[in-house]
Formats: C-alpha cells, sequence, structure tokens
C-alpha cells in the first residue's frame, strides 16, 4: 500500500507543446491516501487512462514526478513500482488453466507453493470461478476471461497499489454489480490502495471513497460522492453526476439574490461582485413544480420511472429538468417551477464560487 503523491505533474503526446491546449493532462497537484479508493471518472478522452498509465509506469510524463510514500517512482519500470494493473479487457494466458493464471503473479515472485495454492482458491471464490480453476483458459467467455484478469489483480496482498482500467466493461451488468460488491469487500479486508477508472458514474460512486473527476485533461473536483452531488465544485460535474444532471441556467447575482430573466431568486448565502460568466445551478432534486411560485415554465412532458417523476421542462429558452415524487400531483396549471434556496449553487466561468452566510 502507499501513498501516492502526483508533484507538478502533466502530460502532453506532442513534442514541444506550446499552450495549455496542447496538453493531455494539465498539471496536477495531489496527495491521494495511503489504502483509500478512488475512482477517475470522466467522459472518453478527458485524461483518465493517461494519468492510469502514468501512474503504474507505462508513460512517461511530460513534466513533474509521481511519487509512492515520498519515494520518487517517475522512471521506475512498471515492475519496479510494486502494483497490479487490471485493464479494459482481458489479458490471460490461454495455453493456462484458471488456476495457473491466477498463481502466475505469486510463483513468478517465488511464493510458498502451499500458500499460493489457498490463496488461489480464496480469489477464484472471490470471483466466481472455483468450479473452472482446472480448464484452460482458452475456452472461456470474453467476461470469465476478465475475471481472470481481475482475479490475477487481486491475487497479492503486497502490492503499492491496485489499478483498473474500465475492468467491467465486457462483464454482464449482473455480474458487474457483485464484482464491484467483491472489489469493495477486498479492499476493506486489506486496504489496498485503489484506483478505478470509469466513464460510469454508478461504478464510481458505489466503489469509492472519493471520486476523481476530470475534464478536458484537468481535475475539477475530488470528494465523496455526496460532496460532487450536492456541491459541484464545476458545472461538469453537475451535469455529469446525477440523472438527470444539474440544471445550469445564465444569472445576475447581486448580494444574497441571484435574477434570472428578472425573476428574483432566494439565495442562503452573500456573494461579492462576480465577473465572467455567471450561472446558478440547482439538483431536479431540489427544484418544484407549483401554480403561483418562482419562475415560468413550459412542461414538454412527464416521464414516470417508477420511484419518481422526471418533468422536462423549458424555462426561459433553457432546457430544464425537475424531479417529482411518484405519488405528486401534476396538473396542466402548474406552469411555474421554485428552487429550494439551501441547494442553489452559484459558478463564475464554470467553477463554483463560495459565499458568506447572509
Amino acid at each position: 500500500m502507499a501513498k501516492i503523491t502526483l508533484d507538478n505533474l502533466a502530460h502532453s503526446y506532442l513534442p514541444n507543446p506550446a499552450s495549455d491546449d496542447d496538453y493531455a493532462l494539465k498539471e496536477l497537484n495531489h496527495d491521494w491516501q495511503d489504502g483509500a479508493a478512488y475512482a477517475l471518472l470522466g467522459s472518453s478522452g478527458c485524461g483518465k487512462s493517461t494519468l492510469l498509465n502514468i501512474i503504474s509506469g507505462l508513460l512517461q510524463p511530460s513534466q513533474g514526478r509521481i511519487l509512492f510514500d515520498d519515494v520518487d517512482v517517475t522512471h521506475q519500470a512498471t515492475a519496479e513500482r510494486n502494483i497490479a494493473q487490471v485493464f479494459q479487457f482481458p489479458v490471460v494466458y490461454d495455453t493456462m488453466t484458471v488456476r495457473e493464471n491466477l498463481a502466475f503473479p505469486l510463483r513468478n515472485r517465488g511464493g510458498d507453493e502451499a500458500a499460493i495454492a489457498a490463496r488461489v482458491n480464496e480469489i477464484a471464490q472471490m470471483i466466481g470461478m472455483e468450479d473452472v480453476l482446472s480448464k484452460k483458459a482458452r475456452g472461456l467467455t470474453a467476461d470469465a476471461k476478465q475475471k481472470i484478469s481481475l482475479g490475477r489483480g487481486m491475487v497479492r496482498k503486497d502490492v503499492n497499489a491496485l489499478l483498473f482500467d474500465e475492468p467491467l466493461t465486457v462483464i454482464d451488468p449482473h455480474m458487474k454489480w457483485e464484482l464491484r460488491t467483491q472489489l469493495k469487500k477486498l479492499h476493506h479486508d486489506f486496504g489496498h490502495t485503489m484506483i478505478y477508472v470509469t466513464h460510469d458514474q454508478t461504478e464510481a460512486l458505489t466503489f469509492a471513497d472519493k471520486v476523481v473527476v476530470m475534464y478536458e485533461g484537468r481535475v475539477v473536483q475530488i470528494g465523496t460522492p455526496e460532496e460532487l452531488f450536492e456541491r459541484p465544485d464545476h458545472t461538469f460535474v453537475g451535469y455529469f453526476i446525477g440523472s438527470p444532471g444539474m440544471n445550469v441556467m445564465p444569472a445576475r447575482v447581486e448580494g444574497s439574490r441571484a435574477y434570472v430573466e428578472g425573476t428574483e431568486i432566494v439565495l442562503t448565502q452573500g456573494y461579492q461582485p462576480l465577473e465572467g460568466r455567471v450561472e446558478i445551478g440547482v439538483r431536479p432534486e431540489y427544484a418544484r413544480l407549483t401554480q403561483s411560485e418562482g419562475m415560468p415554465v413550459k412542461v414538454r412532458r412527464v416521464e414516470d420511472v417508477g420511484r419518481h417523476k422526471i418533468i422536462r421542462a423549458e424555462c426561459f429558452g433553457h432546457d430544464i429538468n425537475i424531479i417529482a415524487g411518484e405519488d405528486d400531483r401534476i396538473s396542466a396549471d402548474m406552469n411555474r417551477v421554485s428552487f429550494d434556496p439551501a441547494h442553489v449553487n452559484v459558478y463564475a466561468n464554470d467553477w463554483r464560487v463560495q459565499g458568506e452566510a447572509a
């Protein structure tokens, strides 16, 4: 297990980067705690895999350093970093049995055969493959091979970190839930530092202690699932986390009041004069369809998803989503929307602004 430090880290795939836009990974300075489970979350091309490959040693950064427990490993080979990495698509030895595949990392380090056998059986049970240990990997399905890859990544107890690069892509939905549960249990039992790359917010939020949200090569927020939901530091976090995502609307903010097309919205905090593009962000869960309060809306449709209803509407030319309870009455004369003041976030140029007590 290791604390992982990213010190002035950045990377460009161009030989002579001249501007910020030339960097696939923009400058990072972060300490990731020893023994914590992190998820790297973001859309395709945001820099998640680039960062993971730098941590693993598969890629040398253009600038900065990687430290494990304050030891500089920037120029160390992957094998010297004592990490285990599981990739998006299965990497197994087809000519070996499942047992031999799982045992390979331990035998490669000269482990005791009795201890290896016990650990292999433990991991096989964890990934649900104890009945096929003697089978060759060649004849197995893609999801079975990926379970072998996961098992081989988890079989060593002494690694500095376990790195997962979208490892459940080829796994069927039910097995995804089971394997995420097993990974959580593994983390609880052994306390490995884990980093899990995904574009799926459900995977990230159910797996990690802290979620690292990336956007256009930059880390825009590191936080718990609750922090990402309640206080998105960047409008992208608001869009990307939640289903549907946060409503974002242009606004004018004066002290403890926001104005959208002249309609006043009460805020629980006060703000100094803001420059640039000013917006407010409100989760659909904290918006309410009413008959008389708030801003005018035009309801387009109501989607009943079982546990609640999603109201798709338009407000001053902007799409807006409102979540109502399963039993809430929705009538034709409900054509206004109000926001819970305690859950209105204010943004300037996409970044959340911290207000003061009003």
